[in-house]
């Protein structure tokens, strides 16, 4: 077992939630990582995640070639939960905005709050 894995709280599941956030400091998204795919994240420098839906690996921007390059990696003080910051290439969301959170609460209503930086169909054929 490598080293670092002692100090990672995995849930139930074998799953840690992953905080993706931008050198900037701007949170692009949330994903889950299980052991391989922090193992993989760590040895590529590019991250990947444990679908819970498709229940596969994936690499980010293996579709859209919108990929992360890990810049750094935190872990929080319970060990269940990873930050990482990355550079970002074009954008994280697959429906065009640079985050995932495109939406913020505004009297009781969602309003979007950035602009679409790509069109979806045009990435995701």
């Amino acid at each position: 077992m490598e080293n670092y894995l002692k100090n990672i709280k995995f849930d139930n599941n074998g799953l840690i939630p992953a905080i993706i956030q931008d050198e900037k400091g701007t949170v692009l998204m949330l994903g889950y990582m299980n052991e391989e795919t922090l193992k993989k994240t760590i040895e590529t420098l590019k991250v990947h995640f444990w679908s819970r839906s498709r229940k596969k690996l994936w690499l980010k921007g293996e579709s859209s070639g919108h990929f992360q390059e890990v810049k750094k990696i935190y872990l929080d003080c319970d060990g269940d939960t990873i930050l990482i910051k990355v550079n970002q290439t074009v954008a994280s969301c697959h429906e065009g905005y640079y985050s995932c959170f495109w939406r913020k609460l505004k009297e009781k209503e969602w309003e979007i709050c950035e602009e679409k930086i790509f069109d979806p169909q045009k990435v995701y054929k």
